[in-house]
């Protein structure tokens, strides 16, 4: 356990000290920052501001668990699968954002190419992590296992690719998606420790501190963000820890904001498609997706009363907090 605490305490000050690094490097290159979407204008003045800070607390996450894992002769199959999501769906996320900034492509990778390198990713996990192993098959729901068989593949590629996604919506708004993760993190490095798996253990305390490091220039007013190389790789890593610790279905609970800023922008789309083709014209159930815009453009109950980022930010990581809370209630009650 002190070894973990260590390394999370190594990668909170190499990320609090390489971040300032990281900012006076772009702003000395004059490197074009974060472009926000036209609809989304109470951010709008956010614009130039420094992006892909992800590239700097996984680095540094992934250095230090790695060399600590390896002194320590932790460096399992579940680290090993955990670091590889970590670097791989980071890498889609920095492609994505190089492409934005560096070579003017708005749209980045565009949603099959994104797609198609991360199930590329679940595939690749699947196969060294799971299969060779013999973990699959079983999905745990509730702590009852169901065999899935061939099926159980299908479902890792969904939830990697999903959650993934999902956490990458809720990178909308200084913070959020960083202290939201912190709060899963905390929830899975307590399971991980009563389950005795100190090595998912690690690499949980490890992001903690990396995150938390990062969050002292995220917070409002953020000074830089972490782009879709830090929102993509850590949604695929939580999904990771939930197969590795062999509990999938809590992240439902655990990531329950993820799945409600997810869910929303597919409510918002699929409803404004169906009628603007029944009626002509596409009408909307939100304000603005994902649902943190909502709130902030009228909170929850309608009366226009605007919210700020701090309060959205406070609903959600209280949201997560609390279900956090439950579902280790309903594990260890």
């Amino acid at each position: 356990m002190q070894i973990a605490l260590l390394a999370g305490l190594a990668s909170f000050l190499g990320t609090v000290l390489l971040i300032p690094v990281f900012i006076t490097f772009y702003q000395a290159k004059r490197i074009e920052g974060q472009q926000m979407h036209e609809d989304v204008k109470q951010h709008q003045f956010k614009a130039g501001t420094p992006t892909m800070g992800g590239t700097v607390f996984l680095a540094v996450v992934i250095v230090i668990v790695f060399i600590v894992a390896s002194v320590f002769r932790m460096l399992t199959g579940g680290v090993m699968a955990i670091l590889f999501i970590l670097a791989l769906y980071g890498l889609v996320g920095f492609l994505d954002d190089f492409l934005k900034i560096f070579r003017k492509i708005n749209e980045g990778l565009n949603p099959k190419q994104k797609l198609a390198l991360q199930i590329l990713g679940g595939i690749v996990f699947y196969l060294v992590h799971i299969n060779a192993a013999g973990l699959g098959g079983e999905l745990n729901v509730f702590g009852h296992f169901i065999h899935l068989g061939p099926l159980y593949f299908a479902f890792v590629l969904f939830w990697l690719v999903g959650f993934s996604n999902a956490v990458n919506l809720t990178d909308g708004i200084d913070g959020l998606a960083s202290i939201s993760v912190v709060i899963s993190l905390i929830t899975y490095s307590i399971i991980a420790l009563v389950d005795h798996k100190f090595d998912i253990f690690l690499v949980c305390v490890a992001m903690i501190g990396g995150l938390l490091g990062f969050f002292v220039y995220n917070r409002k007013p953020a000074k830089i963000f972490m782009g879709d190389v830090g929102s993509l790789a850590l949604g695929g890593m939580l999904a990771t820890i939930s197969i590795a610790l062999r509990v999938e279905w809590t992240l439902l609970f655990v990531g329950l904001v993820y799945v409600l800023e997810t869910s929303s922008v597919m409510l918002q789309v699929s409803y404004f498609k169906y009628t603007k083709k029944k009626f002509g014209e596409g009408r909307r159930i939100f304000r603005m997706t994902p649902l943190h815009h909502h709130l902030e453009l009228g909170g929850l109950t309608g009366n226009g009363a605007k919210w700020s980022e701090w309060k959205v930010d406070f609903f959600f990581w209280g949201l997560g907090l609390v279900m956090s809370l439950v579902t280790l209630a309903i594990m260890y009650w």
